[in-house]
């Protein structure tokens, strides 16, 4: 389980995204979906391409986060700007905040 040791957030969004995604796909091209002479098809094949898209991101932040062994600027003697403080406190907080709850 190591490799699902960072960013859980992210995986349970792609994860989610593509069980929904493809759900709506299916349905939408299976399932004869009229309701008053209209028919619901392709609206449920375009929402779910496009929620399979989306976890796409999911699964790209869920990756970059879970790679190991780069160096970091620190290390390469880099001083960190306003901009590198604001986003380390910042994901600090939100940190702080899932791991205690709500």
């Amino acid at each position: 389980m190591m490799c699902l040791s960072h960013c859980k957030l992210a995986l349970v969004f792609a994860v989610l995204m593509d069980l929904l995604g493809v759900t709506a796909l299916l349905v939408g091209v299976f399932a004869p979906l009229e309701i008053k002479g209209r028919d619901f098809g392709d609206f449920l094949v375009y929402s779910g391409a496009l929620l399979v898209l989306m976890s796409l991101g999911g699964w790209v932040m869920w990756y970059s986060g879970n790679i190991d062994g780069l160096t970091s600027r620190k290390e390469l003697g880099y001083i960190g700007t306003a901009v590198d403080q604001l986003a380390r406190t910042l994901s600090r907080k939100m940190t702080r905040r899932i791991h205690s709850g709500p």
